[in-house]
């Protein structure tokens, strides 16, 4: 069993940080609609949904993915590389520390987990504008005893790297190749969204299927005609806020 961690939405939504996307008006009655629709699903595909109370006073505070990265053995809790996210973070550590030991990422390091792909043994880390070398090195250390091995990889053009790549199955991944070198993933088969849908690369998987956000039917139907099984959730509002699919739980194996 599954568990994916979510969090109800703030009513500050629409101040949230912005860097890639323009600001627009938020729909929050349909953000929110479309957020319990993205539970739902989560749901349907095999996973215990554990909705965590709003902060109401921290406007990304729904975009959970970005607190913590969680292995089977430890969690590691981030300290995210915008100032106003560090205080969603401490709720998070209560809450994982029910189900996994603790370690943390410290001053100099930064890290978003919006940044971070696990595939196996290997954890691919963005260099982006909110995560750094530094935390790269912290998470090395702290993972090496488990058999992980981090890599961090150049990116531009887009806030996280699982804006631009995320994988599909153990040898495959999902890339944009505009916005990060698709060199980095040599020793996956790379399937590559459509050039008309340059956002379509962020998928959740699960063991019954991807999640990805509705609108992308070009890259989409490649998916599907890959093999794959693909559920899509209208996440039009949380778009808005520069949000995807996998940036509003944090998904970690019952054990």
């Amino acid at each position: 069993m599954w568990i994916a961690l979510t969090r109800e939405l703030s009513p500050r939504l629409a101040d949230c940080e912005l860097s890639f996307v323009d600001r627009e008006p938020i729909d929050l009655d349909l953000a929110r609609l479309q957020h319990r629709a993205y539970q739902t699903k989560l749901s349907e595909l095999g996973c215990e949904v554990r909705e965590l109370p709003a902060t109401p006073e921290l406007p990304d505070s729904v975009f959970v993915e970005d607190t913590a990265v969680v292995l089977d053995e430890i969690a590691l809790i981030t300290r995210p590389g915008a100032d106003s996210r560090r205080a969603e973070i401490e709720t998070m550590a209560d809450v994982l520390a029910e189900y996994r030991p603790i370690r943390r990422i410290v001053e100099p390091g930064t890290l978003d987990g919006g940044d971070v792909l696990r595939i196996g043994k290997r954890l691919f880390v963005g260099l982006s504008a909110r995560s750094n070398s530094a935390a790269i090195e912290q998470m090395q250390t702290a993972l090496a005893p488990f058999g992980y091995r981090v890599e961090g990889v150049p990116m531009r053009d887009c806030l996280h790297l699982k804006s631009a790549v995320t994988a599909v199955s153990d040898e495959a991944v999902l890339i944009n190749p505009d916005w990060v070198d698709s060199d980095a993933f040599a020793d996956f088969q790379q399937l590559r969204v459509d050039p008309a849908e340059p956002h379509a690369a962020n998928v959740v998987r699960l063991e019954h299927g991807l999640i990805m956000p509705a609108g992308f039917p070009h890259t989409r139907d490649q998916l599907r005609n890959a093999g794959l099984v693909v559920h899509e959730v209208a996440l039009s509002e949380l778009q808005k806020a520069e949000g995807a699919v996998t940036c509003c739980s944090v998904l970690l194996r019952n054990i």
